[in-house]
């Protein structure tokens, strides 16, 4: 397709929380789906949104093994949900070190960063976005602590003297709360959940093909309906 025959941009919202691997595995599909979509002439913006798993984690956050234990019943069990997630990330060009992984943290002062980086560019917003996945799941580093993530807007792209000093201003934490809540209200349980111009269109981290077709069908109703 000619440049002048591109589509209009279409907006996509993902609602995803980042210490959830199949948010990660989700974002790489998204990317190869938009790939193939692109070369059809397809234009998107990505939107990152604010869900979080655990609404209830202390602010310090836990221990990661003990965590899970309680949560899934053992130990054992978490180790077995950790070896799938590795080798749907395997499947994905992703590494999981789980090994590494020591903490599981709150995720506000996440979230508030990856908002605070889309006001400036939904770039740099995909940017840290990724940084913290990778730093969480690859690197087992604390995404939980301020000092971290202003390290992470630096490694993205963004000044890290004024990520930190935004973490520490506190600004906005109440606004990802409300969102996190709103989309509770809503009905939404599970991420990562993708919305297309603003309708839902499915949860869970599909391969690249399948969410291709998914955003192929929902543009085709969207423009019959606006036709």
């Amino acid at each position: 397709m000619e440049q002048s025959e591109m589509a209009p941009t279409a907006r996509i919202d993902v609602v995803s929380d980042v210490i959830c691997p199949w948010c990660w595995i989700g974002k790489r599909n998204l990317e190869g789906a938009l790939e193939m979509l692109a070369a059809e002439g397809q234009r998107f913006e990505v939107h990152w949104r604010a869900f979080q798993l655990n609404p209830d984690m202390p602010a310090e956050g836990v221990e990661r093994a003990s965590y899970r234990a309680a949560k899934f019943g053992s130990e054992a069990r978490g180790r077995e949900l950790d070896a799938q997630v590795a080798e749907a990330g395997r499947a994905a060009g992703l590494e999981f070190r789980h090994d590494l992984m020591r903490r599981t943290p709150n995720t506000v002062e996440a979230h508030r960063l990856i908002h605070w980086a889309g006001e400036r560019s939904l770039l740099l917003q995909s940017a840290v976005q990724e940084a913290i996945f990778r730093a969480y799941f690859q690197q087992g580093r604390d995404t939980g602590q301020q000092a971290v993530l202003a390290e992470l807007a630096g490694e993205a792209g963004l000044d890290a003297a004024d990520a930190a000093a935004f973490l520490g201003s506190g600004e906005g934490a109440e606004e990802i709360r409300a969102e996190d809540a709103g989309f509770r209200r809503a009905g939404l349980s599970g991420v990562p959940t993708f919305a297309l111009d603003g309708h839902v269109l499915f949860s869970g981290a599909m391969p690249a093909e399948r969410i291709a077709e998914a955003l192929r069908r929902g543009l085709a109703i969207l423009r019959r309906e606006a036709a």
